[in-house]
């Protein structure tokens, strides 16, 4: 092997021959370039399998790992391509790659690592394929649109361990319209790699999308009024009776065609107000009520026993209201709010209740009003009717104090009773008609 001062004039000057060799650099061991063999007259094009084209030329370092010595085989690291760098910078960078290798470690090594590590879009692909068989399937619905949608178009072709913070920050700000999808993206991305660290994906500690700020929430709270409630209950009895009525256009030229308008009225299963009132009634979620078997209803003791709610096994306590509903509901098949295939052997609950839902809040006047809030407004009354947050809190299922929290201003009972009395003691005034207080001397303190 032929060793000489490197240089980018040398280097040039080396002719490939009818075999690969390696010029070494006569003054930085271990440092050389290595050039391939000519390509010969009449050689076709290059085949699969031929890494390098005849004749090119490569920066490459030779040691040996570990504690050195003869007895550890050598080890041959390419860095660079000539013309790429040149001879000086090909020397500065080898002698860091030689220092490093001194102090323990392994480029080679290291560069087969990195080329085995994982894509951030096959980290996806193996992390959905877990959470699917451990989440329900509506989480891991959501889990999937959020990584696939959002993550994988971004940042999927990047290595793993190559995700940083600023990418993930840059890429929550492209979300900044949509704040609460980018705090949710950064949730499921935290998730995610905990998941690679937990199986050794990543070094531990390795987590990008950790203290990365979240954009602000403001608490989507929408209780519906005494007003309204009767406004809703009045649409619900209407459209279980003689129906809700159309909203159409008659100056369209097609409304000729249209029904009669003692006709043109829409009205839902007992099912479907059922489901609404239940929803009120109880403070359930809407799959909870919808996923409701009679197998879950007791309605001797006034009890749902809900074996998988978002929380885990929940009961349910029924008050009056919503027994009442449960027991005039038709009982068709398993669920209790029976589907379009109630009876059925492929029989299934109702998907949803968007259309029914729709309909009746347009008729009652009702805006901006989601299903979801139906459960804030049960909360609400019974917070405003004194019952404790940890009441509250057991009634809706929380697992933890504050999810409860959000209903502590709606208590406003003892508040009012607690000014009162303060104003009234503060003014010195007593109203009339209430009856004398007993003073109670306190002992002075013990000296």
């Amino acid at each position: 092997m032929p060793v000489m001062r490197i240089t980018n004039r040398a280097v040039e000057a080396l002719s490939p021959g009818a075999k690969s060799y390696i010029a070494y650099d006569a003054d930085l061991k271990g440092f050389g370039v290595r050039v391939m063999p000519a390509k010969r007259d009449g050689e076709g094009p290059k085949v699969a399998g031929n890494k390098e084209p005849s004749g090119k030329k490569s920066w490459i370092i030779e040691y040996r790992p570990g504690a050195g010595g003869r007895g550890c085989p050598k080890r041959r690291y390419k860095f660079g391509e000539v013309g790429v760098l040149s001879a000086d910078k090909a020397r500065a960078h080898a002698q860091r790659l030689l220092a490093e290798v001194r102090l323990g470690g392994d480029p080679a090594a290291q560069a087969k690592a990195e080329r085995k590590q994982l894509t951030l879009a096959e980290l996806i692909d193996e992390y959905l394929t877990e959470i699917e068989a451990r989440l329900k399937p509506r989480t891991a619905a959501f889990y999937r649109d959020i990584l696939i949608r959002l993550v994988k178009p971004e940042l999927g072709s990047r290595k793993v361990d190559a995700i940083t913070r600023p990418m993930l920050s840059r890429l929550r700000l492209s979300l900044k319209d949509t704040p609460y999808q980018a705090n949710h993206m950064l949730a499921v991305v935290k998730a995610m790699f905990s998941y690679a660290e937990a199986h050794h994906v990543v070094p531990e500690g390795f987590n990008p999308a950790r203290r990365i700020p979240k954009f602000p929430e403001s608490a989507r709270e929408r209780f519906l009024t005494n007003e309204e409630l009767d406004r809703l209950g009045a649409a619900l009895r209407e459209a279980e009776t003689v129906g809700i009525p159309w909203e159409v256009d008659l100056t369209t030229p097609t409304a000729k065609h249209l029904a009669a308008e003692d006709k043109r009225r829409i009205r839902f299963s007992p099912h479907a107000v059922g489901a609404v009132r239940l929803l009120l009634f109880t403070g359930c979620r809407l799959r909870e009520i919808l996923g409701l078997e009679w197998a879950h209803v007791d309605l001797d003791r006034g009890l749902l026993f809900l074996p998988d709610s978002k929380t885990g096994r929940k009961t349910v306590v029924l008050n009056a209201p919503a027994m009442a509903v449960l027991a005039s509901l038709p009982r068709i098949g398993r669920y209790v709010i029976a589907g379009a295939a109630a009876g059925s052997k492929d029989e299934k609950p109702r998907a949803d209740l968007r259309r029914p839902w729709e309909t009746v809040c347009r008729r009652a006047s009702i805006k901006g009003v989601r299903i979801h809030d139906l459960r804030h407004t049960h909360a609400s009354i019974a917070a405003a009717g004194g019952l404790g947050l940890p009441v509250i809190g057991k009634l809706l299922g929380h697992k933890q104090a504050a999810t409860t929290a959000r209903y502590a201003h709606l208590d406003i009972d003892p508040q009012r009773r607690f000014i009162g009395a303060r104003l009234i003691e503060s003014m010195g005034e007593v109203p009339a008609g209430s009856p004398a207080a007993e003073v109670i001397p306190l002992r002075p303190k013990a000296s």
